[in-house]
């Protein structure tokens, strides 16, 4: 039986763009199970070569053409989570769960893409900032109805909810992935029984970030980053936490994602 369970997560934005890079990632954080986000790819065109190519036979996928679409790609064997929610009724593939069948008692794996939410902090003069605040208040009124048990939630929520989870708390409050109403928001829905597992790892009072804009020439000489990839346990798996890892020269790949792979692992 496997004594640990690696889990990374990625906003790989494109799959078929920056596929080779996987390989990368499993060299340096040796995964166990990759959750990608951002795919842009109808399932019907993913490329089903991938898998046997960085050996992670089992593949769950939900994908549509040109945005959004989740992946969960494992070693371990897998079934589909049954019966998730169509997530504010727009059926925009930004959710895929997977029952990991681990060798003791299967691990229940959320994997999420949650609305960015425009330019604009205001439900009345953004559409896309309402369904943000719709989609997160949707996800903590069901974790609330479905307490987590042996739950891994990890995804892109491009929520970051800590003054130290941005480079300028004060200039980025009425930023969107920063605002009160989305960090509060966020919170609530981490409160139905998870655990912030990077922050387990890493104080709250110390700079985390996952994401660097691409409008940063020279992003690490601004380092102007933010916390946007997330990581969370059921609270009975929190005493299971062993290690994290922020892959952050991934931000200097050719061709990069704006996000950088996190993992971790926990005992099983």
């Amino acid at each position: 039986m496997k004594k640990t369970l690696t889990i990374a997560t990625w906003n790989i934005n494109s799959l078929r763009l920056r596929q080779g890079h996987l390989e990368a990632l499993i060299a340096q954080l040796k995964p166990d199970v990759i959750c990608l986000q951002e795919t842009k790819v109808p399932d019907e065109l993913f490329p089903e070569k991938l898998a046997a190519t960085i050996k992670f036979p089992h593949v769950l996928k939900r994908g549509m053409k040109s945005y959004n679409g989740v992946a969960i790609l494992s070693k371990l064997p897998m079934a589909a989570v049954p019966d998730t929610p169509d997530w504010c009724k727009k059926n925009d593939c930004r959710h895929i769960a997977a029952r990991l069948e681990t060798g003791a008692e299967p691990v229940i794996l959320h994997n999420f893409y949650v609305p960015a939410g425009g330019d604009i902090p205001d439900r009345a003069q953004n559409v896309k900032f309402a369904h943000k605040l719709d989609f997160i208040a949707e996800a903590k009124n069901h974790f609330a109805s479905y307490p987590p048990h042996r739950a891994v939630l990890v995804g892109d929520l491009n929520i970051a909810p800590l003054e130290h989870d941005v480079w300028s708390h004060k200039q980025l409050l009425d930023i969107v992935s920063h605002t009160p109403v989305e960090t509060e928001g966020l919170n609530a829905w981490m409160a139905q029984g998870f655990t912030d597992a990077l922050r387990h790892f890493v104080p709250a009072e110390e700079k985390l970030y996952t994401w660097w804009s691409y409008r940063n020439q020279d992003w690490r000489a601004s380092n102007r980053g933010r916390r946007l990839d997330h990581v969370w346990v059921s609270h009975d798996l929190k005493p299971a936490l062993q290690s994290h890892h922020v892959l952050i020269e991934a931000r200097d790949w050719v061709q990069p994602s704006d996000h950088v792979p996190v993992s971790v692992t926990l005992k099983i």
